[in-house]
């Protein structure tokens, strides 16, 4: 059983997580004001949400997490806060491009301080038993900034400005930074620490070494490029297909109930886990399959309001295997190794997710299919090659589990 004050700690961490999706999304939610008031292209926008932040976010996970191996994750998560709040609200005050670049590029680094720490915090502060449950808490903070700033960062700027909403999406995270700093503390690290580690390339060789963590990799990696695709194109389908701009931001709305699902997922796990520990996996498989039906028959429906239910529903599926994925991951290694293997992690999906998936999906709709659903059809090819890969993936993780597995409860 998870004591309070062990929950209250995750309850924040969330927080934190919270913050970082919501400073992490308004770029694209304030993209047109921000593109019509400093007379930027929309390639330039693009720029700012997609690579100048995840491709840093990226490459700055895997040194940030060797970091947070040796040194105090809480530091580290109280400082990566305070900095990319800080650039947010400084970005209320942009009058260039370069600036906002430059404040994306801190952004980024500073946010891949933020999940490896948190992994290896809470895989040692709370039992193998109840890992998925409580990486899927956390997970659900994704979701739920994603939500926040289209529903809070878009009202704002409807209201006011994007200065304003830019600003607003920056200050908690500067008012909460002391408050983690204050209320949670860093746990005394194991025996099990206290092995030297070779350099950073022996050891990311070492945790690759892995079969089941390759594989683990990449079934996730699979449903990152469906993940990061229905987001990214959410809007075209509402808009090309159907012409109804406004349900891109009711969309929104979803989200929350992705939270959700994550935390849903993540507690099945653990109840799977009790007869055999690699069954979490069949949350992944869930992920993978569950949600195609929902995205055949809504991506080509032909009323507005029953593609918006189905497709809704479809990324109520796909997208809840978040916390799941954190979670399993770190059965695989040594305590010393944890935050190292989340930024691997971290990197793995960014990079497979933000660069196949949107990119592949942009060049069917422009290349190879062509009409009204055209969008739909490429959204769709995508996700079908994405979950076979991701089921058969985690079928063969689950077989090699009890061989591959440190910890195997």
């Amino acid at each position: 059983m998870i004591r309070k004050t062990a929950l209250g700690t995750v309850f924040l961490l969330t927080i934190v997580y919270i913050l970082s999706f919501v400073d992490r999304q308004i770029i694209a939610v304030l993209g047109t004001q921000i593109r019509d008031s400093l007379n930027l292209t929309n390639f330039q926008i693009g720029l700012l949400y997609g690579p100048v932040f995840s491709v840093i976010y990226a490459f700055a996970g895997i040194p940030m997490g060797r970091i947070a191996d040796k040194t105090s994750r809480i530091v580290m998560i109280c400082i990566g806060l305070a900095i990319w709040s800080l650039m947010t609200v400084l970005s209320g005050f942009a009058a260039s491009f370069t600036f906002l670049v430059t404040a994306r590029l801190l952004v980024g680094i500073s946010q891949a301080m933020l999940s490896p720490a948190v992994y290896s915090y809470l895989a040692d502060r709370f039992s193998e038993k109840d890992r998925a449950t409580v990486f899927s808490v956390y997970a659900s903070g994704i979701f739920i900034g994603i939500g926040l700033s289209f529903l809070a960062g878009g009202t704002i700027s409807l209201n006011y400005d994007w200065q304003t909403a830019m600003i607003a999406a920056g200050v908690p995270g500067l008012i909460l930074a002391p408050i983690v700093w204050f209320l949670i503390k860093e746990p005394e690290r194991t025996k099990e620490y206290a092995p030297e580690m070779g350099s950073t390339v022996q050891e990311i060789q070492n945790i690759l070494s892995n079969r089941s963590i390759r594989w683990h990799l990449a079934g996730f990696s699979f449903l990152a490029c469906t993940g990061y695709t229905i987001l990214g194109f959410a809007g075209n389908i509402f808009n090309d297909v159907y012409s109804r701009p406004d349900l891109t931001a009711q969309f929104g709305w979803f989200m929350f109930g992705v939270g959700a699902m994550v935390m849903i997922s993540g507690k099945t796990a653990d109840y799977l886990a009790r007869k055999n520990a690699a069954r979490r996996y069949w949350m992944g498989v869930v992920a993978a399959l569950a949600g195609l039906p929902f995205y055949l028959f809504g991506l080509f429906a032909e009323d507005a309001g029953m593609a918006f239910f189905l497709i809704g529903t479809g990324v109520l599926f796909s997208s809840s295997y978040n916390g799941v994925a954190a979670a399993l991951i770190q059965y695989y290694v040594n305590p010393g190794q944890r935050a190292l293997t989340g930024g691997i992690y971290l990197f793995v999906i960014s990079i497979a997710g933000f660069g196949l998936g949107p990119p592949v999906t942009g060049w069917l709709t422009d290349a190879v299919f062509s009409g009204r659903y055209a969008v739909s059809s490429a959204i769709l090819t995508v996700m079908l090659i994405c979950s076979a890969g991701a089921a058969s993936s985690f079928i063969r993780a689950m077989a090699l589990y009890q061989k591959d597995a440190i910890v195997r409860t």
